[in-house]
């Protein structure tokens, strides 16, 4: 039984605000009777597309039959490991979503620099006031890209980063000599830093990785540095982050995950002219579900056949 069958279509069903709205309308509520066939079906699945939002911390009582979830996110640890499922749940496999996100996520990265580089909020301020004033952006050959985390999305960053000229370098705990053009161990964090003309944050939230980039990590990148994050927002130390943004150390940030979200009214982010805020939307395409239809049919397939399945996620590790 699979939680997205057809029978379980009218117990569970949440309109979608956007395309690949995983949640749909927070407001949704089931009727007693919708509830009770929605229990009666995971107590009978052995599959699941997707962890029910609905059910998290009691999933693991609700669904016992369950021996393989498939994710409809990469970044699932936390998730995991923070309702015990692991534990809870020994006998079922966990797969992610990682991959599907990658080119979304490089674009994203291409445009925030792009923005960044060639004055693209001057150029919309100006219009909106019908005001013509020339000027002078730059150009990212050349320039240094740094990157944390060297995974699938740091590779697809590193490779349209090449495309534009930029020299790529990084770091991950899995060495990756063949993405950049220098790889640094995670040792040596801070002897890559002062080099970023542009430093990337694309690594999953674990115990390792959290407030990974603090003031100290800040104050060694050169004067006028951009940072993206794209990973979590844990792992940045958000206060350091504004204060060095304030200062004028750094030129700017492109911001698409944060310490609270949604990210709070009173948040000086929001207001920031050096600050591009994005509603941790960066990942999201209209060809996701697709692909992520896609990923969940060759799993099955494998699962099936009693073969290895695609993106297993490692609970030690929580990627």
């Amino acid at each position: 039984t699979l939680s997205s069958s057809s029978a379980a279509s009218d117990v569970y069903k949440r309109q979608p605000r956007y395309p690949a709205d995983h949640n749909g309308d927070l407001a949704f509520e089931r009727t007693p009777e919708q509830e009770r066939r929605w229990r009666d079906l995971l107590a009978r699945a052995e599959i699941l597309f997707d962890i029910d939002p609905t059910h998290r911390a009691d999933l693991p009582d609700l669904a016992p039959n369950v021996r393989w979830i498939q994710a409809t996110s990469a970044g699932i640890g936390q998730l995991v490991t923070g309702n015990r499922y692991d534990t809870r749940m020994p006998n079922t496999v966990f797969t992610t979503a990682s991959g599907v996100h990658s080119r979304p996520l490089a674009e994203f990265v291409v445009m925030a620099m792009l923005m960044h580089q060639k004055g693209g909020r001057r150029v919309l301020a100006a219009q909106q006031r019908k005001h013509w004033e020339r000027y002078a952006g730059t150009d990212m050959e050349g320039r240094t890209l740094a990157i944390v985390g060297l995974g699938r999305v740091g590779a697809e960053i590193a490779r349209l980063c090449r495309a534009l000229g930029m020299r790529v370098i990084g770091t991950d705990l899995r060495p990756a000599p063949d993405v950049v053009d220098h790889y640094y161990e995670p040792s040596r964090l801070h002897a890559m830093l002062p080099q970023a003309d542009v430093l990337v944050l694309i690594v999953p939230h674990t115990p390792q990785t959290e407030n990974l980039i603090g003031a100290r990590e800040l104050a060694l990148l050169p004067r006028g540095a951009y940072v993206i994050n794209i990973a979590r927002g844990a792992v940045v130390d958000e206060p350091a982050l504004i204060e060095a943004l304030r200062s004028g150390h750094l030129a700017g940030a492109a911001l698409d995950v944060f310490a609270e979200e949604p990210l709070p009214p009173h948040s000086p982010l929001w207001e920031m002219s050096n600050v591009l805020v994005s509603p941790h939307s960066a990942s999201t395409s209209d060809r996701e579900n697709a692909r992520i239809a896609e990923l969940f049919c060759d799993n099955l397939r494998r699962y099936l056949a009693g073969e290895q399945l695609r993106n297993v996620l490692n609970p030690q590790r929580m990627y």
